[in-house]
């Protein structure tokens, strides 16, 4: 009897190596995040990027995204992070031959995911240069990059956005483009994550086109919150911070990082970053 309650306990023992040898398909989860590290040369007074610079590397430290789009970087940003975020990498970090131009970087995380290839274009009617388009205040990028999930083997599109915040034209023009743009760089069909600052609510009608090709991750987490993304050093309310999806099966969580990562703290920057766990189909 002993002996036959040893061989059936070392069957069960098999089992889920067994199912895993089957099915090396396992669900897996990309946490992809959005933060706008407000630009460095603002003057914020104790709100300086050189009075928080080490919470935005705590932050990293701490959530561990797979994926991660910086609006507003600057050079010394990505320089910075890059150094000092164990393990990540950029796309898009820009040259010091840039001077005070913005990118909107991805930092990725090397541990789990690679990048297949990447590229940039401009916010305007000439998006394949340098140029600001329509109403816009600023010159606006778009840094999107294919990259390979390290754990399932599959592959996912990223675009980081930050769309004008002054020109309501430029902004649904904008939105118009990226829908076009998401279509001509992903002739395979991989998942898709927009993510990025877009100066407007969900509720815009200018988001219209987008919404008819993605879903916001923030409405169908299964679990998620409704914390306004935009504060402005506390004075503000506005949730205009997205992680836009398209092909994946799910979004498990949708969180605003509201921590400040240092005892003096309470903010990071203007924005909380925010964070979707998406799972491959």
């Amino acid at each position: 009897m002993k002996k036959t309650m040893l061989t059936l306990l070392a069957v069960l023992l098999l089992i889920p190596a067994a199912v895993s040898a089957k099915n090396p398909q396992i669900p897996t989860g990309i946490a992809v995040m959005s933060y706008n590290i407000r630009i460095g040369l603002a003057k914020d007074g104790t709100n300086a990027w050189e009075m928080r610079y080490p919470a935005s590397a705590m932050m990293i430290e701490d959530q561990k995204p797979d994926v991660l789009g910086l609006q507003e970087p600057l050079n010394c940003h990505n320089r910075y992070l890059r150094e000092f975020s164990k393990g990540y990498k950029v796309v898009n970090e820009g040259k010091p031959s840039d001077g005070d131009m913005v990118r909107q970087s991805i930092l990725y995380n090397t541990a789990t995911t690679s990048v297949v290839k990447w590229g940039e274009f401009w916010l305007s009617e000439t998006p394949e240069k340098k140029s600001r388009g329509w109403d816009a205040a600023y010159d606006r990028s778009v840094t999107w990059a294919i990259f390979k999930d390290k754990r399932s083997g599959k592959r996912f599109l990223v675009l980081n956005v930050h769309l004008d915040n002054e020109g309501s034209e430029a902004r649904a023009n904008s939105v118009k483009l990226l829908v076009g743009k998401m279509e001509e760089l992903n002739p395979d069909r991989l998942p898709v994550a927009l993510i990025g600052d877009f100066n407007m609510e969900n509720s815009d009608a200018a988001m219209a086109p987008l919404k008819s090709v993605m879903k916001d991750a923030r409405q169908v987490a299964v679990k998620s919150d409704s914390t306004p993304s935009y504060h402005g050093w506390g004075r503000s309310s506005e949730t205009i911070d997205f992680i836009w999806m398209s092909g994946f099966g799910s979004c498990t969580q949708f969180e605003t990082i509201t921590k400040g990562y240092m005892p003096d703290r309470k903010f990071i920057s203007d924005h909380y970053p925010v964070k979707a766990t998406l799972f491959f189909l």
